[in-house]
């Protein structure tokens, strides 16, 4: 491997930050033995998580500043602009901790252009998000039969090749945030596995280590119905040739 890109978005991260996660990650790539680079990309924060990031930025961090448009438009910009052979996306919580791509790398050495992290049980979580995330799952089957068990993950990797057929497609898509605060954009993931199925790539799921973090930024109900639109949105892109 070349070069390994590790795409973070950030969105009022501030506590996140002061409490060392990018010392944490700088800390283990280093010990990868892998060239890599990490970028943020900050989506309109408004507390002094920019200040914090631009401490990092040097060899292997940079920062990418957009206007607040969402969590989806963070990650594409990351994605656009990284140069890796492999693209990783994450969250800057680290409910999956950086430390799994360890079990992501072999699956592209065995052929696979994308891999996915899958959280089975989700530990912790509240009641109302496994319930939630069982009726997005349910929904998602239906209207978009796709096959995975786990699809929010926000834990994913792909090779050169799927970012620079996938992301162009879907680019526009993304950037409008449609109520106050952070934008968990949970049709992101979705639109790209199934343009990713829809085009051939070869995907395989990794069960991967979680822990549940408590976030401002998913609200459950404006969350869920702005899915379902977006999963609409999907079927009729596809059905009227967009893609």
């Amino acid at each position: 491997m070349n070069k390994l890109s590790v795409v973070i978005p950030s969105y009022n991260e501030s506590a996140n930050l002061k409490k060392g996660v990018l010392s944490g990650i700088a800390e283990y790539m280093d010990n990868l033995k892998i060239a890599y680079e990490v970028i943020i990309v900050d989506d309109g924060s408004t507390d002094d998580s920019v200040m914090l990031v631009k401490k990092f930025q040097g060899k292997n961090f940079r920062l990418i500043q957009n206007n607040h448009g969402g969590k989806a438009k963070a990650v594409l910009t990351g994605m656009m602009a990284a140069q890796g052979e492999i693209v990783l996306f994450t969250d800057m919580d680290q409910a999956t901790p950086i430390n799994q791509i360890e079990k992501f790398i072999p699956k592209f050495d065995e052929g696979f252009d994308i891999v996915i992290g899958s959280r089975h049980g989700r530990k912790g979580a509240p009641l109302v998000r496994k319930l939630s995330a069982w009726g997005f799952s349910f929904l998602r089957g239906i209207i978009l039969g796709l096959p995975f068990a786990d699809t929010q993950c926000g834990f994913k990797a792909f090779n050169r090749q799927s970012v620079h057929k996938i992301i162009p497609k879907i680019k526009n898509e993304w950037g409008v945030v449609h109520f106050k605060g952070g934008a968990v954009n949970a049709g992101f993931d979705v639109e790209v596995l199934y343009l990713a199925k829809k085009y051939g790539f070869k995907i395989v799921e990794v069960p991967v280590e979680w822990k549940y973090v408590d976030t401002e930024r998913v609200q459950v109900v404006k969350d869920a119905l702005a899915a379902i639109y977006d999963m609409l949105r999907i079927r009729w892109n596809d059905l009227t040739g967009k893609y």
